[in-house]
């Protein structure tokens, strides 16, 4: 499996040039000394994890070029892909669901981040800086529909998310576009301008080629899905590569 923390773990072998999958939402995973106060069955839905993203980048880990960095604990837990000083980090709430064990006092509230999501960022800037990736592949999954606005339909079956750097989302979402079918959002279902801090962090911020995608998650819950939207992905990060080689 490679390396891993408690709170990420490292599939396939990274390489300079090469292509990372980062995902921070990968698992729905609570460590057994935390209790959220929620029904075991919310785990298995889109407030504690991006569903089928996990699949996706093991599946392209194994491919020549590939690696990925994935998040191991659960949104509800440390949403790793918030800044720290964000009150979403820790969520009390998420979708309409309370989540009462996360309503933590300041000691509390500073050990979950001294414990979850220092550590991933710590890891992941270590290994960018060890091995410097080619490209930077950030991949997270969306609801069809939030239950806080059921008839709020999002169409699309892929977005490409970025802040102000459109390099890599520029060409991703040229050769998205030639996929026969496919609904392609352009900062949606939401803009990254909003919601990219771990891109912000370690890919704006230090310059590197990078683009972030959500994909509908109906597309990715099982094995077949997440195969095809594998195939789909390569594909186009290969050819975001080789435009900027």
């Amino acid at each position: 499996m490679g390396e891993s923390g408690e709170a990420w773990r490292l599939v396939g072998t990274p390489r300079a040039g090469g292509i990372l999958v980062v995902s921070d939402h990968a698992s729905n995973r609570v460590p057994a000394d935390i209790d959220l106060g929620i029904a075991p069955a919310l785990l298995d839905c889109h407030v504690a994890v991006d569903i089928g993203v996990a699949g996706i980048g093991e599946r392209l880990a194994a491919r020549p070029g590939f690696a990925a960095f994935l998040g191991n604990v659960s949104r509800l837990v440390c949403d790793l892909n918030r800044h720290e000083n964000e009150p979403s980090v820790i969520p009390i709430a998420s979708d309409g669901h309370a989540v009462p064990g996360n309503a933590l006092d300041h000691a509390g509230h500073e050990a979950r981040i001294a414990r979850f999501h220092r550590p991933y960022h710590a890891a992941l800037a270590d290994l960018l800086d060890r091995e410097p990736p080619g490209l930077i592949l950030s991949i997270h999954s969306f609801t069809p529909h939030l239950e806080t606005r059921p008839d709020e339909k999002r169409p699309w079956h892929i977005g490409v998310l970025y802040n102000e750097d459109r390099r890599g989302p520029g060409v991703a979402l040229d050769l998205l576009r030639q996929e026969n079918g496919l609904c392609v959002g352009d900062q949606e279902p939401y803009s990254g301008q909003l919601l990219n801090e771990t891109m912000n962090r370690h890919a704006e911020g230090r310059g590197r080629l990078y683009f972030g995608v959500e994909v509908r998650q109906d597309l990715i819950a099982d094995a077949a899905g997440q195969e095809e939207w594998a195939n789909r992905l390569e594909r186009v990060a290969r050819g975001v590569l080789a435009h900027f080689a």
